[in-house]
Order: structure tokens, then C-alpha cells, then sequence
């Protein structure tokens, strides 16, 4: 392994790790771990999660082609600075360390009230109209559970335009892209692992303003050493 690609990997999984513990799509494979097998939910957010990390390092690595190597330089070690800065924000202005898991809680719950009232609505109908329902059933969940899905879709479209996602571009468009992704799987398995194992009792321990602290110190040390190096 070269040096370029093991800096790319160690600075991915620090940045992946310190970013996804405790973070909304964290929270949701916790609570969907707790209510339903185990097996299905992992599979579910690391695929998402892989899929996520693959698309944004593509988008990295591709940036330099569409503009100049060193623009894409000092653009990422910007982009390292305003994510430092504004995660040191979230640390010293955040108020409570549970509003993330509760937001996740409560917007779960809602999901499956309203799945309830549907379900309440479908006893009423005859046999044909189940037939008929079945037959319309989403072509997906022939291939893949239910479970899945759900753990698939709300992991995608949290991480979608999320901070993390927007750092892992930044991190290709300036590392080796091989390690960068290497990095990022590594970094989403462990946090998935943790989430779907024991990640609500660990959500509701540990502190926000002392994780999204450390994150914006290791941003602004990439920034830094992103500001001296070589184009």
C-alpha cells in the first residue's frame, strides 16, 4: 500500500468515524435495530452507506478534471476551514445532546402511525382489492426485505447533501481516491456495527458538543496541512 493511498485511507476513516457517530443516519440504524432483526437493518445502511461513499469520491475525483488541479487544491483546503469552523459552531452552540436521537424517534413514529391508519383502512376492503394490492406491490420487494428498504432509503437520503457527504468529496478531490474510499467503508461499517449492536444506548450517552468539537479540530487540521503541502 503507498503512502498516498494510506494517507487518504487514515484521514477518511478519522473524518467518517468522528462524523457518522451519533449523527442522524447513526440514530436511525440504532432505533430500526431495536424494532426489527438485526441482519437486515446492517445490511441495509452499510449498502446505502457504500453507495454514498463511491458516489461522492467519484465526485471528488472527478473535479480536478473539470477544473484546474490547483484550484481544486485551494477550494478543498477552503472547504476543510468552513467545515472546521462550522462544526467548532454546532459544538459550543449546541443546547441538548438527545435532539438528534428524538428527532429520529419521533419522525419513526410517525412513519409507522401512519403505515397503522393505512393498514386500519385496508381491513375494511374486500378480498379483491388485497389481490389487487399485491399485485402492485413495489418491485423491489420482490428482490429485497421490506426491512432493507426502509433501512436503505432513510440512510441514502439522510447522508444526501449532509456535511460528511460534501467532506468526502472535498477529501477525493485532494487524496488518493482509492484510500479515500477505502477509508469511508471501513469508517461506515465500524459506525454501522456500533449502531445496529448497542447504538441507541450509546446515542443517548455520548456528547454532541464534544464530538462535533473534535470533528471541526480534526477539519481544521486537515485545512491546515491541506494549506501547506504541494499542489
Amino acid at each position: 500500500m503507498t503512502f498516498s493511498i494510506l494517507e487518504g485511507l487514515t484521514k477518511s476513516l478519522a473524518m467518517t468515524v468522528l462524523s457518522e457517530i451519533g449523527d442522524y443516519t447513526f440514530c436511525v440504524a440504532a432505533i430500526l435495530a431495536m424494532r426489527n432483526p438485526r441482519s437486515p437493518v446492517f445490511a441495509g445502511c452499510l449498502a446505502s452507506s457504500v453507495l454514498m461513499t463511491i458516489l461522492s469520491v467519484l465526485v471528488g475525483w472527478a473535479a480536478p478534471s473539470l477544473i484546474s488541479r490547483k484550484w481544486a487544491h485551494h477550494t478543498t483546503t477552503l472547504l476543510f476551514f468552513i467545515f472546521g469552523l462550522w462544526s467548532l459552531w454546532e459544538g459550543f452552540t449546541e443546547d441538548g445532546d438527545e435532539d438528534e436521537l428524538e428527532e429520529v424517534e419521533e419522525k419513526l413514529a410517525a412513519q409507522n402511525a401512519n403505515l397503522r391508519g393505512n393498514g386500519g383502512k385496508a381491513k375494511g376492503s374486500s378480498k379483491a382489492d388485497d389481490d389487487s394490492k399485491k399485485q402492485r406491490k413495489p418491485f423491489l420487494t420482490h428482490f429485497f426485505s421490506p426491512i432493507f428498504l426502509k433501512a436503505f432509503s432513510l440512510t441514502f437520503f439522510g447522508e444526501w447533501g449532509d456535511k460528511s457527504q460534501l467532506a468526502t468529496i472535498s477529501l477525493a478531490a485532494d487524496e488518493n481516491p482509492t484510500g479515500v474510499v477505502l477509508g469511508g467503508i471501513i469508517g461506515q461499517a465500524l459506525c454501522c456495527i456500533v449502531a445496529v449492536i448497542g447504538g441507541k444506548s450509546l446515542a443517548s450517552r455520548i456528547s454532541e458538543k464534544v464530538v462535533a468539537t473534535v470533528t471541526g479540530i480534526l477539519f481544521l487540521v486537515f485545512g491546515a496541512q491541506s494549506f501547506i503541502s504541494t499542489v
